[in-house]
């Protein structure tokens, strides 16, 4: 009997392979708290080694240890915050209160900005998480370098954006790129997905925090290739559908609440590395527009302690999963096969870990002539 449940065949054997998993995981966390600390208390601070645990499987873990972290992801002094404007602490009534100071004293600050639909949704998160006074610095320098395009006076360069899903849905699944096109669904439905950064559709605050994690890390429009890769992981659901635009707009704009995650997010910054932006920026007609958006001046965030460029580690990674036949091809050219590349490209999973995720490096790819650096 002593036998037959070490080997797991035995009445305990669940339990057993249940700790065993337990343990597993509870060693794991440790080690990446850990890891993070020492980051946090590098002198100076290992900002690359904090993106990379943004980015990795599980992201920053806890709402306390985003404290810490997401100031240093957006270089802000969270130990001097702005004064807070509005009435004294004593006399709020909760939460909507400081929410509306927040918005309105940015916008004060920034007369460029416009509010939009939807911003209170990302002020929301920031403030649930880090508390009002340094939720207002985070959002505020959020406000004019990740959301700028969303805070023109105009809805064109958030237009734009959105033009990139389609481009990058075709390079990955041409069929359901042609499916949408013919159904006209256009890309309206994934416009509060991209502008509250999935804050407004997403019902557990857990999975909201954990994009965050994600987006704070990496270039502006990751946002969108997160969008693309529901939409691919949604073929078959799509292709089902009759083929017009009510049916499938009906479809996409009901977003999962129990999507993978962490699989999803690996496929994003896959994705990203495989076709960054600049090569789908013709596709996306958006050359002229280009100069003009926040993503055009994202400058690469430096990953100073990596000894390779973790794009190149992607790449083979990539390599090493075609037939040895098919190796000396290049595999970034725009594919017609659809199921090879959804066993090559989206057979990509959290196990490459944070090496393929690291996207920023491939940000220099995007805007050759820019002008600007996010984080100046």
């Amino acid at each position: 009997m002593a036998l037959r449940s070490a080997q797991g065949d035995g009445p305990n054997s669940n339990h057993w392979d249940g700790g065993t998993e337990k343990a597993d995981f509870n060693a794991k966390r440790k080690k990446k708290v850990a890891e993070i600390h020492q980051a946090l208390n590098s002198d100076p601070t290992d900002v690359a080694a904090l993106r990379r645990m943004a980015i990795s499987e599980g992201g920053l873990l806890t709402d306390e240890i985003r404290r810490k972290v997401w100031p240093k992801l957006l270089n802000v002094n969270a130990n001097d915050p702005p004064p807070i404007s509005g009435m004294p602490e004593e006399q709020r009534e909760g939460l909507q209160e400081e929410l509306i100071d927040i918005i309105l004293l940015i916008l004060e600050r920034n007369p460029q900005l416009h509010y939009y639909q939807g911003y209170h949704d990302i002020v929301v998160t920031f403030l649930l998480v880090v508390g009002e006074r340094l939720a207002t610095s985070l959002v505020e320098k959020l406000s004019t370098h990740h959301l700028r395009d969303f805070m023109d006076p105009t809805m064109d360069n958030t237009k734009h954006i959105l033009n990139y899903l389609m481009p990058i849905i075709d390079q990955v699944n041409p069929e359901l790129h042609d499916f949408m096109q013919s159904a006209e669904v256009g890309t309206i439905f994934a416009l509060s997905w991209l502008i509250t950064w999935f804050g407004h559709v997403l019902s557990d605050f857990r999975h909201v925090v954990r994009l965050y994690d994600f987006f704070l890390a990496c270039h502006p429009l990751m946002p969108i290739y997160f969008a693309a890769v529901i939409v691919l992981y949604r073929e078959q659901e799509v292709l089902d559908c009759d083929c017009d635009m009510a049916s499938v707009h009906h479809l996409l704009s009901q977003i999962p609440q129990d999507l993978p995650y962490e699989t999803l997010i690996s496929r994003a910054g896959d994705l990203f590395v495989q076709f960054p932006p600049s090569e789908l920026a013709r596709e996306a007609a958006a050359q002229q527009q280009a100069e003009r958006t926040a993503a055009s001046t994202f400058k690469d965030f430096e990953l100073a302690s990596a000894q390779q460029r973790p794009d190149m580690v992607l790449r083979q990674r990539f390599r090493g999963l075609l037939r040895p036949e098919d190796r000396t091809k290049d595999v970034l050219t725009k594919p017609r096969t659809n199921r090879f590349v959804k066993l090559a490209v989206m057979g990509l999973t959290v196990a490459l870990g944070a090496a393929a995720l690291a996207v920023v490096k491939s940000a220099l790819e995007w805007a050759p002539k820019f002008q600007l650096q996010l984080f100046p």
